[in-house]
């Protein structure tokens, strides 16, 4: 009795060794990602004005605080209104269980993108988190997080097209305005390809075909059928979701609206920044080249566009003297990159002291 006991203690020590070992390696994993992009961005700082001697205007930040969490909220709104129409009647959760499901789909789908090469991590996880959690078919939680990442790259595209337009006849930078033109057709692929495959079913199903057909002849995939069953039956329950929700009466155009108020809120903060720290430029000015600035990085393969951002951004803040343009570049990373790490971590740590609990509450059951 005494050995048996002593066996199932190692063996639970095994398994919390390997957990503790993956959360460590897990930290140590987003540690290298923030410093490898600050370095970058930020390791050429010599020019940069002495802390101590920096004169800002802290109430000027507040608005871009404002901004940033109405942002935030009109993100997560847009899944909450895409779930209550998703599920079947009878079997909705409460309104709190699904503002907190949309809390992590939004987190976790941003901090993925963040440290992920051309933020290609965000759908997939997402995806794979509302099919474990949020009670959805697997069809509309595959359907879902597409469809927010198109709306929030159509509300992009509005938005900057219509600024584009406008300050190309006000005689903007021409060189910048050319590459912000190319970046929207990197904006515009996921898009496309998503209506392609909601709209056009059948070709997509052999290409996949055909992909499955190569990995099983080089033995990556075991079971050919099966693979082509799988992928046939998920792509129809995809396809129906999506009509089902283009379907419903003005929820493509509520989650538009909400798509283009949040890329206008997210893009203002730069102002407000650059006012805080005593420069002095026009908001539309502001608005509009932190819009192209945004589009031109967007084909940049690198977490957060690390290494290209920081290069591009002074067309930004130039407005400030010299010293200044560091100080104002960390705050609006710290808007646009970091704090979605730092709110990703959080919700990882959250979920897993609910986990803990789950498992202690489990325990005493039995």
């Amino acid at each position: 009795m005494a050995e048996q006991k002593s066996t199932k203690l190692n063996f639970g020590r095994k398994k919390n060794w390997k957990k503790t070992l993956g959360i460590v390696l897990f930290v140590l994993l987003n540690i290298a990602v923030i410093a490898i992009t600050a370095v970058n961005e930020f390791g050429n700082s010599a020019n940069a004005a002495k802390l101590e001697e920096v004169k800002i205007l802290p109430y000027m930040l507040i608005p871009a605080v404002l901004l940033f969490i109405l942002a935030t909220w009109l993100n997560i709104y847009k899944y909450v209104i895409m779930m209550k129409t998703a599920y079947t009647p009878g079997t909705m959760p409460p309104r709190r269980e699904m503002w907190r499901v949309a809390w992590r789909v939004v987190m976790l789908g941003k901090y993925y993108d963040n440290i992920t090469p051309a933020a290609i991590g965000g759908q997939p996880f997402q995806i794979y988190y509302m099919r474990k959690n949020s009670g959805l078919a697997h069809g509309h939680a595959t359907a879902l997080p597409l469809v927010g990442m198109v709306a929030g790259q159509m509300g992009f595209l509005v938005v900057a097209i219509i600024c584009f337009m406008i300050n190309s006849i006000m005689g903007g930078s021409v060189v910048l305005m050319l590459t912000a033109w190319l970046g929207l057709l990197f904006y515009a692929f996921w898009p496309i390809m998503i209506f392609g495959i909601s709209y056009f079913p059948r070709p997509t199903k052999k290409f996949l075909g055909f992909l499955i057909k190569v990995l099983a002849k080089v033995r990556i995939i075991k079971n050919r059928d099966e693979a082509l069953a799988k992928i046939e039956r998920e792509l129809d329950d995809y396809v129906k979701s999506i009509k089902m929700l283009a379907k419903t009466k003005y929820l493509l155009a509520k989650i538009l609206i909400l798509s283009i108020a949040y890329n206008v809120f997210i893009y203002l903060i730069p102002y407000f920044v650059i006012k805080a720290f005593g420069g002095d430029i026009g908001v539309f000015e502001c608005f509009a080249t932190t819009l192209a600035v945004t589009s031109a990085v967007y084909f940049v393969p690198t977490p957060g566009n690390s290494g290209a951002a920081e290069g591009t951004f002074y067309a930004v803040f130039s407005a400030l003297s010299t010293g200044y343009i560091f100080w104002a570049m960390l705050v609006w990373r710290m808007f646009s990159y970091y704090i979605y790490i730092i709110l990703g971590l959080l919700t990882y740590f959250v979920m897993d002291l609910e986990h803990k609990r789950l498992e202690k509450h489990d325990a005493a059951r039995e």
